[in-house]
């Protein structure tokens, strides 16, 4: 069966967004009072800077057992506990905050145990760095209003909790070079988003790799496409074109883009060969 319909209009925003605002203000405010600053904090709740600060400003969810430990170091006398009941409830409902014609995916995507895709005109959403998506959703046609774009750049950095669950879900990547080499945004938003895929690319579970724009041949000279196994249920693949989405459920179609995929990262260079490519490219600049 495959699902394809025009995107529709943004879904009404359901609060999320407000409850984590909130709890991100508290959170700097005492942390700075503690004396920390975000590495700091980081290494002692067992987190990066880079998540710290995304969750300040309310831009990622802060997951129950983030809070219990930042209200351990922080002496928050149980404040932040407090409001994990409210993070949970906000987090079973953070679908809504997607357009109404991603809902489907966005549900499975953050349900995956195993999520593969290919990229050949941007940096994936799940991938990308706060100023990248906003350079993304700025630069589209017709324009969007900045509080549209805000919205959308939040949620888009949402959805990158799926790599802070546990277990994690095993990931591969496959990105064209000239995705790469494309500077989105600006050579300062360019090189924070290799920066951020070198990061992403180090974790235990992930795999990415980068398809030479040098090759002779080539098995998918077509549309970029996500291959995802949501947890209890069978493969399913995703793709846009020209924002319509297409959400692909029918086992033959679904076989005929995995064996696609495993072409072309068997023609894309190793995740050793490609981590060190992007380090040289960020060498070069």
């Amino acid at each position: 069966m495959t699902e394809d319909r025009r995107p529709e209009t943004p879904a009404e925003e359901n609060g999320s967004v407000a409850v984590f605002v909130l709890i991100g203000r508290q959170l700097k405010l005492l942390r700075e009072r503690a004396g920390l600053n975000q590495r700091e904090f980081g290494a002692l709740v067992g987190y990066g800077p880079d998540l710290i600060s995304a969750i300040e400003r309310g831009v990622r969810t802060p997951r129950p057992e983030f809070l219990r430990r930042a209200d351990e170091v922080l002496q928050a006398n149980g404040m932040f506990i407090a409001v994990i009941p409210q993070v949970e409830e906000a987090m079973t409902r953070a679908r809504t905050r997607h357009p109404e014609w991603y809902r489907g995916y966005a549900v499975l995507e953050a349900q995956a145990v195993s999520l593969h895709d290919y990229s050949t005109m941007g940096v994936l959403g799940l991938l990308q760095t706060e100023d990248y998506a906003r350079a993304v959703f700025t630069q589209g046609h017709p324009p969007l209003d900045e509080e549209t774009i805000e919205k959308r750049v939040a949620d888009r950095l949402s959805r990158q909790q799926i790599f802070d669950q546990w277990p994690p879900p095993e990931c591969s990547f496959v990105i064209e070079q000239a995705v790469l080499e494309r500077p989105i945004g600006g050579p300062k938003v360019q090189r924070e988003q290799l920066q951020q895929l070198l990061r992403i690319g180090r974790r235990r579970n992930v795999q990415l790799q980068v398809m030479p724009t040098g090759r002779y041949e080539h098995p998918c000279l077509d549309n970029s496409f996500t291959l995802l196994i949501p947890k209890g249920k069978e493969q399913v693949a995703y793709m846009e074109s020209q924002g319509y989405p297409k959400l692909i459920s029918d086992r033959e179609e679904v076989r005929i883009l995995a064996a696609r995929y495993g072409i072309i990262r068997a023609q894309a260079l190793n995740p050793h060969e490609s981590l060190d490519l992007i380090e040289k490219m960020l060498a070069e600049q």
